[in-house]
């Protein structure tokens, strides 16, 4: 059939529909900012939001739309594209073009007009902002051909194309998206081609072919942006960090092209902290901060009120860990935490000796030493932390480890002072990093992982407890897979505002429990590993920081056991992880626990359903639960 394309007319009627989903029913500030840049090419733009919306995101949205529709959140941004041009209806015969958008972009970080006017002028049925090279196999289901597509994330059509019959009977005839691969499989991949096949035209204005890369909005986001794109993709910096190792993606490089073209960074870290998991996002991002010992960027014209707090149980380290927070600039209070009033009196001489100091002194005792610096910062300090008087808390205590033995307990105890207070220069460059971002809510050292084995087990038992914790705090941060991105050692810098959500919370020493509580699956351990959640719900973006000495030991360290960890398994790092993952867990490495793996790898599946078979009360069941007992046990069962 012969489809005459036409171009967007001048004064033409443009309809946007926006799909906005957020679990907690709010709306950050980077989609009004996005939508307030559409609006101006747009006579009418309908948000179409999935799942419920709080009164203050209603408010955000009505300031740049002209209607809002709140749906029930199923079928993904595809089905709230059908509820909604189902709900125009009739009226889409009033616009000449229709925009099909949702907030998985963030921008504008180019401006839109030169994309509108440029793909206005050509003619055509339908136009996307990015398109998808074909791949064979297809990626997603390993077998077949992922067609070539426009990405579904930016769908304009004209209006020869969605008054069409054959418009009107692809959404009729939509099937249900219960999954992301559905919406994948059944929409975005084959959308292009179904309506090509009859007869509809389309373009692009920013080709994978031009740019030179199979997917241009995740493997090339930063030439993307230099070409003009005004949409920078969230995907980068949520994708599976050793998926995007394998392609050398480097999610720094874009935010710092982003910026560059004078994107507003608070926006994409507002919403970045909020949404992604923060381990995920500290290395898509690559977050870590390597610091000089040269002051390179304080500003002492702008100081920042800072209280240091000090839970000190082992008095010999007084001097010590003072040394350590005279580096900071500037005056500063200290709070001092102790379990009892003869290691008060003793850390007051001690300051005595010490002299002038640049701030206020106030020596606490503890009302138990249960949860010890976890509970002595959360209650006995949150009077201090919960004040208006300081933009940052320095959480520092008395690290001895003495039950891992020397060597790891002073790897520990330098790894956690050196990385937060190595020296005045040192420290100056930490302290301004809060300076230059005002989003940014803590900053704490990397994963400890020389002397314990916390690689691959970070969360240990700890994760339901924290799981437990977020739902109790209104925390809706994705807790991370394997491993959390938590303040190991329990030392950070940071805003006395990122962390209210743990601060506010009426903790008591009794959930702490006594001495034998101190320990994997305990209230103290699970706290660790939650503040940069925390810190997270509330818009707070988090940093790991290091010295340039232990980035050089740690990373040598790291490079060598991973090194040694790959030598038996093929491919790149994200197939060798993919195949363990699905092998499990090693065990002792008998020969059942070799049988399982090879199962598990070979007959994925097979283990659930032998599993049912052997939780059923059917004679295969008996016989499968009999395996393991003597045989006697078994001939007495077939009755033989």
């Amino acid at each position: 059939m012969s489809r005459v394309p036409g171009v967007f007319p001048v004064g033409g009627r443009r309809l946007v529909v926006y799909v906005v989903f957020d679990r907690r029913g709010g709306v950050d500030d980077y989609v009004p900012y996005a939508l307030a840049g559409l609006r101006e090419h747009a006579a009418h733009v309908l948000v179409v939001v999935n799942g419920s919306l709080s009164d203050e995101g209603r408010g955000k949205l009505e300031a740049v739309s002209d209607e809002i529709l709140v749906r029930e959140n199923v079928g993904f941004d595809i089905w709230a594209h059908k509820d909604a041009l189902d709900h125009v209806g009739s009226r889409l015969s009033e616009f000449d073009e229709v925009l099909l958008t949702n907030d998985t972009w963030f921008g504008p970080v180019r401006p839109y007009a030169p994309v509108f006017d440029r793909m206005g002028e050509r003619a055509t049925h339908f136009w996307g902002m990015t398109d998808h090279a074909r791949e064979d196999p297809n990626p997603f289901t390993g077998k077949g051909v992922l067609p070539y597509h426009l990405q579904s994330f930016w769908i304009a059509v004209r209006r020869e194309m969605f008054l069409s019959e054959e418009w009107a009977r692809y959404w009729r005839e939509l099937p249900e998206m219960p999954s992301y691969f559905d919406a994948v499989l059944k929409h975005e991949t084959i959308f292009t081609d179904h309506f090509a096949q009859l007869g509809f035209t389309h373009d692009v204005a920013y080709s994978a072919a031009e740019i030179g890369t199979k997917n241009p909005s995740l493997y090339r986001a930063e030439a993307l942006l230099d070409a003009g794109c005004p949409v920078m993709k969230r995907r980068p910096f949520m994708q599976w960090p050793p998926y995007l190792d394998r392609h050398a993606v480097v999610g720094r490089w874009t935010l710092e092209k982003a910026a560059q073209y004078g994107y507003p960074m608070e926006l994409f870290w507002e919403n970045a902290a909020r949404t992604i998991p923060p381990k995920d996002l500290n290395t898509d991002a690559a977050m870590l901060e390597v610091l000089p010992d040269y002051d390179r960027g304080y500003d002492p014209e702008a100081p920042l009120r800072t209280v240091v707090i000090a839970h000190i149980f082992y008095v010999e380290m007084t001097d010590e860990m003072l040394d350590r927070a005279d580096t900071l600039p500037g005056d500063y209070d200290l709070v001092v935490t102790t379990p009892d009033p003869e290691r008060a009196s003793a850390i007051a001489e001690a300051l005595a000796r010490r002299g002038h100091r640049r701030g206020a002194v106030d020596i606490r005792v503890v009302s138990s030493n249960d949860g010890r610096d976890q509970s002595a910062f959360l209650i006995e300090c949150r009077d201090v932390l919960l004040g208006d008087d300081y933009d940052l808390v320095v959480k520092i205590h008395s690290k001895k480890t003495p039950q891992d033995g020397f060597n790891v307990g002073r790897h520990f105890k330098e790894q956690q002072f050196d990385n937060l207070l190595n020296s005045q220069g040192y420290t100056a460059n930490l302290v301004s990093l809060f300076q230059k971002e005002p989003g940014l809510g803590m900053v704490f050292p990397p994963m400890i992982h020389i002397g314990y084995p916390t690689l691959g087990r970070g969360w240990s038992v700890n994760k339901e407890g924290a799981a437990d914790i977020a739902q109790q705090l209104g925390i809706f941060v994705p807790l991370d897979d394997i491993s959390p991105l938590a303040p190991f050692g329990s030392m950070y810098v940071a805003r006395p505002q990122a962390l209210r959500l743990l601060i506010s919370h009426p903790w008591t020493y009794e959930q702490f429990g006594g001495a034998e509580a101190y320990k994997d699956g305990g209230l103290a351990h699970i706290l660790e590993r939650i503040p940069a959640y925390a810190a997270g719900e509330l818009g707070y973006h988090v940093r790991t920081v290091s010295t340039t000495e232990y980035m050089s030991i740690s990373h040598s360290s790291l490079e060598f056991k991973l090194d040694e960890m790959s030598v038996t398994t093929p491919g790149y790092a994200y197939e060798q992880i993919e195949l363990i993952r699905l092998a499990g867990f090693v065990g002792t490495g008998s020969r059942s626990d070799f049988a399982r793996m090879y199962m598990r790898v070979n007959f994925p599946g097979t283990g659930a359903r032998v599993r049912e078979i052997m939780a059923s009360d059917t004679l295969a069941g008996k016989v499968a639960r009999a395996v393991r007992r003597p045989r006697a046990t078994i001939r007495r069962i077939l009755g033989r």
